[in-house]
């Protein structure tokens, strides 16, 4: 149908959850019952779709669906010419080369004439290519980890977040291939209806993100220290300033971004504010 956007995600799996919940943040309210592989918002012109991951990409470029929340690393994997149209920021983790702990890893040409395993054979092809490295791939679908244990490997590809699952099996991490994290991909042929749909969502998970990097702050502050305490905290555009009930004071109010917070709040209490208020911000819309 024209004016309904097709998303699909994963059936089951890490990018799941996160991914139903950023949905509903947007707006998007479905009921999804057990086993169904097919829903459609009652909020909003979408039908969701419950895939297998791996048959995503395809599905995407086939424009059995017109979206998808993939990882960056499935779409690189299946080589699929799909729009990047927004990174989500979760799910983050990087394909990694890794080698047993006890190897002195010096840099990828440790793999010349070697073996590796990995699920990810594409995305290594390549990289042993722009790095003119001959190595035997091992295809394993799962359990990469413990292929140098059993002598099927000398290391191994894989996707790697914190690396406690490299540890426990013995392993360490050698470099890092690519990073990836979730993002929104698209059907570079999408129609002009399906596109509006698509910006509307956009533009809802943009404010989403947006909120989640910054605190609103209130603070109570003496008038002779406004100019000051305005250089040091600036708001999206100025900080809003209102006058207290209590002479020779104002409140002020602005938005500051979370890498910068405790900074800028020991600055404030250097030049007297008092009150601070750090309220969480929801949606922001810029």
């Amino acid at each position: 149908m024209k004016n309904v956007l097709k998303i699909a995600i994963q059936k089951s799996g890490r990018l799941n959850k996160d991914s139903i919940d950023l949905l509903k943040e947007c707006g998007i309210r479905f009921d999804n019952g057990k086993d169904q592989l097919m829903v459609k918002s009652h909020t909003f012109p979408v039908e969701l779709y419950f895939l297998r991951n791996s048959d995503i990409p395809n599905y995407v470029k086939d424009g059995v669906a017109d979206v998808a929340i993939l990882g960056e690393n499935t779409v690189i994997e299946h080589n699929t010419n799909l729009d990047l149209v927004q990174k989500l920021g979760f799910s983050k983790c990087r394909l990694s080369l890794a080698v047993p702990k006890e190897v002195d890893y010096q840099g990828i040409m440790f793999f010349e004439g070697k073996k590796i395993a990995t699920s990810y054979v594409h995305t290594l092809k390549e990289h042993l290519k722009a790095n003119n490295v001959n190595a035997e791939i091992h295809a394993i679908s799962g359990s990469v980890e413990i292929a140098p244990n059993i002598g099927l490997a000398d290391g191994i590809c894989d996707l790697v977040s914190s690396g406690s699952t490299l540890f426990k099996n013995g392993l360490k991490e050698g470099e890092i291939i690519l990073k990836s994290e979730a993002a929104l991909f698209a059907n570079p042929n999408l129609i002009a209806e399906k596109q509006v749909i698509l910006d509307q969502i956009v533009f809802r998970i943009q404010s989403i993100l947006a909120a989640k990097h910054t605190k609103y702050v209130l603070m109570n502050a003496p008038n002779d220290k406004i100019d000051e305490i305005v250089k040091v905290l600036p708001g999206m555009k100025s900080p809003t300033i209102l006058p207290l009930a209590v002479e020779g004071w104002s409140s002020v109010h602005t938005v500051i971004k979370e890498k910068d917070f405790w900074n800028a709040i020991d600055n404030l209490k250097t030049l007297g504010a008092e009150g601070i208020l750090i309220v969480p911000i929801e949606k922001m819309l810029v």
